[in-house]
């Protein structure tokens, strides 16, 4: 598909509009509203042990507190973009961030882990709206050529700045202030943000965007839904029960009924004809490897340094920031790769470090030693900043200049959707093996062995300790306390693996269909 065109007929410079005479202002706007996104979704992994002990939640409250937002952010990026094309970039992204202020300042007040979650669920609205808005807005106002070349390196490297920020800010937010305002510090943001995009970005739609598909966006949004409770439900119901086995079968049903609805659509919210692309195909693959194998790391290597090594918040946000410094290196890497290779090759190699990356955590994560462990993320998070641009770019690459709104769509549900299968997948291996692990650790004690139940594994997979421990004798503690941070690791290990292994044939994988397409 030949990439979208713009024109260039002379725009006086006294009848141009602002972001024509300043392109920059809007592109920093856009990336600003994006990095927002980011740094959020990012920042509230280092304070879960907080909101563990806040509220004496458990690992499935714990899970949902992030994949409520996951999951409603997946479910609602098509439709957003549908809404984009149609009635406005620039009003949809005023909406969204009218919502997530709102919604941020709910999560702030939250009274219990389930008001927190209903709030994060209804941000994850706004999220979707500002992303989808936002991306749109480069991609319509950057068309083509070294500009749009430009932009979406610009767009790569603020996402790794944020990425890199958010476990120091949100490690710093929660031990100093608390976490609540990791959630209130996101209305005067807004504020600043709502002000910029008035002045500095343009209006602009879709002329041949028609109604929204409100059927294909409600069986969508079901369908994840019913998948993410069911993977999330695997630790206490099992793999193989009545409960995880029908969720799973409604899932696939619901997906099922979306791709009927969105066959029987004159102008779906999906170009299903997309998916007998080759490239295409090797794109998403690629977006949802990186996202399932590298992006859900920002929620679970908090967790594990907290747990395995004893670090508090703040020096858990620090202990990210090899991973996340990488980042900021990676796109410069994914850009000189992509000088000399083509796309296919560049998503390929940053899969393949991903997984390399993952395999290595996993041999060193029960290992005690952290340098060991900063070093496999190094390499982790250079294979995420190479895939953090360029996945958006090939994906965007695909589409007509005039379905902007549905090319972010899709490539930020495929994003949010591999987080939250991920983190539903890779949190019940980890509560598995954990269990596990620590059954056979503590085997010799059996008083240790009997205080290991579903109250303790929901406290010590939950990130708190503390209070897994506050009920115990000072023996039984003693035992516990080095064997519990030792399983801990031992199941993340676990995780890894999967992960791991899953970068590495989603690598080979993105080869071939991008070979297959140039063939």
């Amino acid at each position: 598909m030949s990439e979208p065109t713009v024109s260039s007929a002379p725009v006086d410079a006294a009848d141009a509009s602002f972001s024509q005479r300043h392109p920059n202002i809007t592109l920093t706007l856009a990336c600003a509203t994006c990095a927002v996104i980011v740094l959020d979704t990012n920042v509230v992994a280092v304070s879960l042990p907080s909101i563990a002990h806040s509220f004496h939640a458990s690992f499935a409250q714990i899970e949902w507190v992030v994949s409520a937002y996951m999951t409603a952010f997946a479910a609602c990026l098509l439709p957003a973009g549908g809404l984009a094309d149609r009635f406005g970039r620039r009003r949809t992204l005023l909406g969204g961030l009218v919502l997530f202020a709102l919604a941020s300042f709910a999560c702030g007040a939250a009274p219990s882990a389930a008001g927190l979650i209903a709030a994060r669920a209804v941000k994850g609205v706004g999220a979707a709206l500002l992303l989808t808005a936002a991306l749109s807005v480069i991609a319509h106002r950057f068309a083509q050529g070294p500009a749009r070349e430009r932009a979406w390196a610009v767009w790569g490297m603020g996402m790794g700045i944020a990425t890199t920020l958010a476990p120091w800010v949100g490690g710093a937010i929660t031990q100093w202030a608390g976490w609540r305002w990791i959630f209130l510090m996101n209305p005067p943001i807004c504020l600043a943000l709502g002000v910029g995009a008035w002045i500095a970005i343009d209006e602009s739609r879709d002329p041949h965007a028609k109604h929204i598909d409100a059927p294909g966006s409600l069986l969508f949004a079901a369908s994840l839904a019913c998948g993410v409770w069911a993977l999330i439900g695997i630790p206490s119901h099992g793999w193989d029960s009545a409960a995880t086995c029908g969720r799973v079968a409604a899932s696939a049903a619901l997906m099922a009924a979306f791709v009927c609805a969105e066959r029987w659509q004159a102008r779906p919210m999906i170009d299903l004809a997309l998916f007998g692309r080759a490239r295409f195909v090797g794109a998403l693959l690629a977006m949802f490897g990186y996202a399932a194998c590298a992006q859900v790391m920002m929620t679970f290597l908090p967790l594990y340094l907290q747990i395995a090594f004893g670090f508090s918040a703040l020096a858990a946000g620090l202990g990210m920031l090899p991973f996340a410094v990488a980042m900021i290196v990676g796109p410069q890497l994914g850009a000189a790769l992509s000088r000399r290779v083509a796309t296919g090759g560049v998503l390929s190699a940053g899969l393949a470090l991903i997984g390399v990356g993952n395999l290595a955590s996993a041999a060193c994560a029960a290992s005690g030693h952290y340098a060991y462990v900063a070093l496999a993320m190094l390499v982790t998070g250079t294979g995420a900043g190479i895939m953090n641009g360029d996945t958006q770019k090939a994906i965007m690459a695909c589409v007509p200049p005039q379905r902007t709104g549905m090319a972010s769509g899709v490539s930020t549900t495929t994003r949010f959707a591999a987080i939250v299968t991920s983190v539903g997948v890779l949190g019940a291996v980890l509560a598995v093996r954990t269990h596990s692990a620590l059954a056979q650790l503590v085997a010799a004690s059996p008083r240790a062995a009997q205080a290991v139940d579903s109250h303790f594994m929901a406290s010590l997979l939950a990130g708190d300790l503390a209070d897994a421990m506050r009920p115990l004798d000072a023996p039984v503690v003693q035992v516990l306390s080095r064997a519990a941070p030792l399983a801990f690791a031992q199941g993340f290990s676990w995780a890894l693996l999967l992960g791991g292994g899953f970068a590495l044939a989603a690598a080979l994988a993105v080869k071939l269909l991008a070979d297959a397409h140039e063939a």
